[in-house]
């Protein structure tokens, strides 16, 4: 997947060049921005491609309108948000597709910039209609992609266009994104340590086997670690197990032993008596975990047992924090991840919607290597999975 074209090599003057942004942002009752990181994400592929001379036509979601228009998910607003951002006026198309749209491409200069419409105010875009695809590419003579975010979706304007297009590349955002996630993954500096946390062994299986064959400790906390535990014979109280994942548990411990990888899970814990932000608790460790309580953070001998291994590591991943961090209470463990990977030496990516929340929250977040901007599809990645918005672009 690294081995893709990029925006560095093309020459872009006098060219319509569609450009797959994620302007997916959070919008208040009045359309207003409430959060413009994606925004400002891609303002270096936006401001590349002005300066070289390319007509900048610019496609994105926002929400999910279901395959229809409503104007509660329209991207009107952002047309003049990055117009201030840019320092240049950005037209707003009425639609993503149609004759109207036609024109307006048609009408523009070198250097101008035109924001389509919703792509998902239409059907054919999340069914990845090749008709809706073409529609979409007849308005471009190349074609970037610079949302990583959205690029595990085989949809009309992340793989569908870029299909039928001569020349279709990363932006900037990608190519970071894949040098880090990618480039972390296949040919990491050794130790290589991974923290995988969150809810749900379910939802990281396919996180761990593929972290197995590669890391040389692998971290688990948050929630999920429960189901680990139980697995080690320990009682838990009430903290959250998955029953149909224990044995499966018990099989990834045994083949981390087998293999040599050190499989690291919390020695002690906030136990409280109810889930919530100002409840009882009291430490305790895997043996005396009370009946009635539930483990809503790791202790600190967890987190020195923790932070010590990742002072150690070369290249540290992490996906999904150790106990509830938006509880202040119980936000320790993940906030003390936190500071340990900023105040490490090794090569920090964070990925995954739960854990960049809690680096931003923690004031940290610009002493990471690097902040993944997809959760799904930096989970996909950490899964081994090709990603269609990724395979689809033009090799090298």
């Amino acid at each position: 997947m690294q081995n893709k074209l990029t925006i560095n090599d093309l020459d872009l003057k006098g060219k319509r060049i569609f450009c797959r942004v994620d302007f997916n942002v959070p919008l208040d009752e009045n359309g207003n921005i409430l959060d413009d990181t994606r925004i400002v994400a891609a303002l270096p592929t936006i401001k590349h491609i002005l300066a070289a001379g390319g007509r900048l036509i610019l496609a994105s979601h926002l929400g999910r309108p279901k395959g229809v228009p409503d104007p509660k998910f329209s991207l009107a607003p952002v047309a003049p948000y990055l117009s201030k951002l840019i320092g240049q006026k950005v037209r707003m198309a009425p639609d993503c597709i149609g004759d109207e749209v036609v024109q307006m491409v048609a009408a523009m200069n070198d250097g101008d910039v035109l924001l389509l419409e919703n792509v998902r105010f239409h059907a054919g875009e999340t069914k990845n209609d090749p008709a809706f695809s073409r529609q979409l590419a007849e308005l471009a003579d190349l074609y970037v992609n610079d949302a990583f975010g959205t690029a595990h979706r085989a949809h009309a304007s992340t793989e569908g266009v870029a299909r039928l297009v001569d020349q279709a590349v990363c932006g900037f955002l990608m190519q970071e994104e894949l040098r880090y996630l990618v480039g972390a993954l296949a040919k990491p500096e050794k130790p290589f340590v991974a923290i995988i946390g969150g809810a749900k062994v379910s939802d990281k299986i396919l996180v761990i086997e593929n972290l197995l064959g590669k890391v040389d400790a692998l971290i688990i906390g948050g929630g999920m670690a429960y189901t680990f535990i139980k697995a080690q014979g320990f009682e838990v109280g009430k903290s959250l197990v998955e029953t149909d994942r224990i044995e499966l548990a018990a099989k990834l411990l045994q083949r981390g032993e087998d293999s040599g990888i050190k499989i690291m899970l919390p020695v002690d814990h906030l136990a409280a008596d109810s889930f919530a932000a100002d409840a009882p608790f009291t430490l305790c460790n895997n043996e005396h975990i009370p009946a009635e309580s539930i483990c809503l953070d790791i202790g600190p001998e967890s987190i020195k047992l923790f932070s010590d291994t990742i002072s150690a590591a070369k290249t540290v991943i992490w996906n999904g924090p150790m106990g509830v961090f938006e509880f202040d209470a119980f936000s320790k463990g993940t906030f003390a991840i936190a500071e340990t990977m900023a105040n490490s030496a090794a090569l920090t990516i964070v990925g995954g919607g739960d854990s960049v929340a809690a680096v931003n929250r923690s004031g940290l977040a610009d002493k990471m290597t690097h902040i993944s901007t997809g959760g799904g599809a930096s989970l996909e990645l950490l899964e081994g999975k090709i990603l269609p918005g990724i395979a689809a672009l033009t090799d090298c």
